[in-house]
């Protein structure tokens, strides 16, 4: 499925339950980069389907913000995605999901990047969240 992630998708409000990002006149709405589905270990998990984009004025496949900030840290867009759980996200209803859906990028070469990346947003319940993994996997 093509649809929009990363920054473009933050920027997109559509009645999601996080906040987001609050930058979209800064991005360029004429070119906005798709992505496709099919290439990420996320399916099509937490993407907006036919969704209104009020920027670009016609209907597409959008990832919610969730979503956006998972491609973003898969991408190795760590800049991008810093502040995901206090700014773009900001409830911890979603932390044990984020972590699971993150834990499908730990037999990656970018593992490192993107472990040291989760403990910086995330702390403890990060560390926590390794321990439990490891521990199951035992």
């Amino acid at each position: 499925m093509r649809y929009i992630t990363g920054t473009y998708a933050l920027n997109v409000n559509l009645g999601q339950e996080t906040p987001g990002d609050w930058h979209a006149s800064a991005l360029d709405w004429e070119h906005v980069p798709y992505h496709e589905s099919d290439l990420s270990p996320f399916g099509d998990w937490r993407i907006m389907v036919d969704r209104h984009v009020p920027h670009m004025g016609k209907i597409v496949n959008v990832a919610d913000h969730i979503r956006a900030c998972l491609d973003l840290i898969e991408a190795g867009k760590f800049g991008s995605a810093q502040g995901m759980r206090r700014d773009f996200i900001d409830d911890k209803r979603f932390t044990r999901e984020i972590f699971d859906a993150v834990w499908k990028l730990h037999e990656r070469d970018g593992w490192p990047d993107i472990d040291s990346f989760m403990g910086s947003e995330y702390l403890c319940d990060w560390l926590d969240y390794k321990e439990e993994r490891s521990s199951d996997e035992h």
